[in-house]
């Protein structure tokens, strides 16, 4: 009985501990100034983005499977940060999706993002200084 108490004591910690390396990743990745915001304002655009881009078939496969799993995660009702937690709640949902933007704009090109664009060319401006590119 004692090594299986010991078993899930380890399994709970491993668990907690990679928790925490994945909140400080998301810290560490987050947007400058007032990026973050304005990603948390253009949320309903970049969801309807990122299920474009995830069914663009022209796009690498690595890419369309890493937005079905940023969509995935989205879906879940867990988050690494709770929603009900103030200003981070919502926060970590928007620096995932900014980390998962950077990774498609690397391997796809801005041009995807251009295609796919559902929203107002200001926003778009604001999702590719999301992306880590210059909003020309």
């Amino acid at each position: 009985m004692d090594f299986w108490v010991g078993v899930l004591a380890g399994a709970v910690g491993g668990l907690v501990l990679l928790w925490l390396l994945a909140l400080a990743a998301v810290a560490l990745a987050r947007p400058r100034g007032n990026l973050l915001a304005e990603a948390v304002r253009l949320l309903p655009d970049l969801l309807r983005l990122v299920s474009r881009l995830a069914r663009d078939r022209a796009l690498p496969r690595g890419v369309r499977v890493r937005l079905w799993l940023l969509l995935a995660y989205l879906a879940l009702p867990v988050d690494l940060v709770p929603d009900f937690v103030p200003v981070l709640g919502y926060a970590d949902d928007a620096i995932i999706v900014a980390l998962v933007l950077r990774s498609v704009v690397r391997n796809a090109g801005e041009q995807a993002l251009e295609r796919h664009w559902p929203g107002t060319p200001d926003g778009l401006a604001a999702v590719r200084r999301l992306a880590g590119r210059s909003a020309d």
